[in-house]
């Protein structure tokens, strides 16, 4: 796993987290989650297609990819629940982190939605 070091790593990954999320819970049968989540990743291609330029370039240390491992085989409530709230972790965690305003409210609301799906 890498290190969610750089605005752009932090943005591919949750957009990553949010498309594997979709897949896990239509597997699941939750299309409501699923399609919150596929939501919150077109939210997230917005975001870095938008805010990649205003970003700097300061590096953001102390993330890694390995703290938020999704246990995606396990489809029962419990599963679901798991995921959700390891998801509320990473975006709790990174949110705070980026320095572009209007950035930071879509991870923070991501985790919110995250936070009450859990």
């Amino acid at each position: 796993m890498s290190s969610l070091n750089t605005f752009g790593a932090i943005l591919t990954y949750a957009i990553e987290l949010e498309t594997r999320l979709t897949d896990y819970y239509k597997q699941a049968g939750n299309a409501e989650q699923a399609s919150a989540s596929d939501k919150r990743r077109v939210k997230l291609e917005r975001a870095r297609r938008e805010f990649v330029l205003e970003i700097t370039l300061e590096a953001i240390e102390g993330l890694d990819e390995a703290n938020y491992a999704l246990e995606l085989g396990d489809t029962s409530a419990a599963g679901q629940k798991q995921a959700a709230a390891t998801a509320a972790r990473f975006y709790a965690d990174v949110a705070p982190r980026i320095n572009v305003r209007d950035a930071q409210r879509i991870l923070e609301k991501c985790g919110k939605e995250h936070t009450a799906a859990a």
